[in-house]
């Protein structure tokens, strides 16, 4: 029999949590399998710590969405965000289902035509837009979503310069009754911005102006919101064909639809609070189709989604490395993840799970990442059962940003594994290395040789 590991024993008031309709949280189950391969598996062939995503739920999310706005309004078109995650066999999952590519810089663009996207099928937003980048837009027929006035003017240069008149769209911002207001992108609807970038397009007859853009947050758990961004944005295309008789091809509402993670301060988990994406589709659609446009002159609609189809897809699996009791008598524990490859710590209470079977009891406990700094905290506070070292543990809702937003601080950054949807393992990244690192370092020769 093996001999238990001591603990000193502590003082602690018994305490239930706070009681509300719902009653207290019960659900302490453990996560063994994803998409019924086992954890412990997982980690025995490619490592710990390590990031899982599952292609059956992308794909499914992916086509719920496209259902929920394609059976509300007749043209529709997916882009898929590569900012939210920009691994190749993620974005083309998203590609094989159909969706065009959303990108926000040159390095992006250059990713999506590795992935063999088609020019004329990349939407090339953001406010840094170099003059390379712009001509290559240009030359790939690109739609180019203009930020500021300076753009403007250097895309009307480019254009004169090479005789192309490249498609273009502007980016609106506006006072949707959602708090603070996104307006650090794009032309502001209500001063009268977004007209004067109108204007001067129409005017200049450089650029051919196709559509209008609006990002009017992150998370965004308003509905009502969008259906306030959708009248706007039609009420600006609906004046270009009154004043120029110029029927816009297209309005893109951009993404910022919410995931079922849990914002840190919420009182109920994102599963009850977060809209359906079929409310999201309701407010949009309901609005393009009631505020005036023509049945021949409806615009596609345009969708940037990224958080909402692809954050639950996505898993995180590590192992515990130790545990401690802090000085306030608290249990802390320590994994061999930290926010270094997990950046949305910082704004979410990310769902955490044990990967193996566990006792009645549970402890409410901080964890801890391995790094050396006292910000590395993957949860400040959460009920689990008492996990010892060498136990494996999952954290859900990882799929958006966390790739993008990893870097290689102190630890070297984990593979990444997908999941087909017959339950085969694929490495889709592998576990970074010095010689990754090293690879790119230049070091004088006169620095080269020391003693110590």
């Amino acid at each position: 029999m093996q001999k238990k590991v001591y603990e000193r024993p502590v003082i602690k008031s018994l305490n239930s949590g706070i009681t509300n309709k719902f009653g207290t949280r019960t659900e302490y189950a453990p996560l063994s399998h994803i998409d019924g391969v086992a954890v412990k598996d997982l980690i025995k062939k490619y490592g710990s710590p390590l990031f899982v995503f599952s292609e059956q739920t992308i794909r499914k999310n992916y086509r719920n969405a496209f259902r929920a706005f394609t059976t509300r309004y007749p043209k529709v078109q997916f882009a898929w965000s590569y900012k939210t995650n920009y691994l190749n066999a993620v974005c083309n999952i998203f590609h094989q289902e159909g969706s065009w590519a959303e990108v926000v810089s040159g390095f992006e663009m250059d990713k999506a035509l590795y992935n063999k996207v088609p020019g004329n099928r990349i939407i090339f937003n953001g406010p840094d837009k170099t003059e390379q980048d712009l001509l290559k837009a240009i030359h790939l027929d690109s739609l180019i979503h203009i930020d500021h006035l300076d753009e403007l003017y250097l895309l009307n240069e480019l254009a004169e310069r090479i005789d192309k008149k490249p498609r273009v769209a502007i980016r609106v911002n506006m006072d949707t009754g959602v708090i603070p207001l996104w307006d650090r992108f794009g032309f502001n609807y209500e001063t009268g911005q977004a007209w004067d970038a109108i204007n001067k397009i129409m005017s200049n007859n450089q650029l051919n102006l196709t559509g209008l853009h609006a990002h009017i947050g992150t998370y965004m758990l308003s509905t009502q919101a969008y259906a306030v961004a959708t009248f706007k944005l039609a009420d600006l295309a609906l004046g270009v064909k009154k004043k120029y008789n110029r029927n816009l091809t297209y309005l893109d509402l951009g993404g910022g639809f919410a995931s079922k993670n849990t914002l840190k301060g919420a009182y109920l988990p994102g599963s009850d609070t977060v809209p359906d994406i079929s409310e999201y589709a309701e407010a949009i659609c309901s609005t393009l189709l009631n505020v005036g446009f023509a049945p021949e002159d409806l615009p596609y609609l345009y969708l940037e989604t990224g958080r909402a189809l692809i954050d639950d897809a996505g898993y995180l699996i590590g192992t515990v490395i130790a545990n401690k009791r802090l000085s306030d008598g608290r249990r802390a524990t320590i994994l061999d993840f930290g926010v270094n490859i997990m950046f949305t710590a910082f704004w979410y209470n990310h769902k955490i799970s044990p990967a193996q079977e566990f006792g009645p009891y549970t402890e409410d406990c901080v964890l801890y990442g391995p790094l050396c700094m006292n910000i590395d905290v993957v949860r400040e506070s959460v009920t689990l059962p008492p996990l010892n070292r060498g136990d494996h543990v999952v954290v859900h809702h990882m799929g958006a940003y966390n790739i993008t937003q990893s870097m290689q601080f102190i630890s070297l950054r984990p593979a990444v594994v997908l999941i087909d949807t017959d339950g085969k393992t694929h490495l889709i990244r592998e576990r970074e290395t010095l010689a990754d690192i090293l690879h790119n370092e230049k070091t004088p020769e006169y620095l080269v040789n020391f003693e110590i």
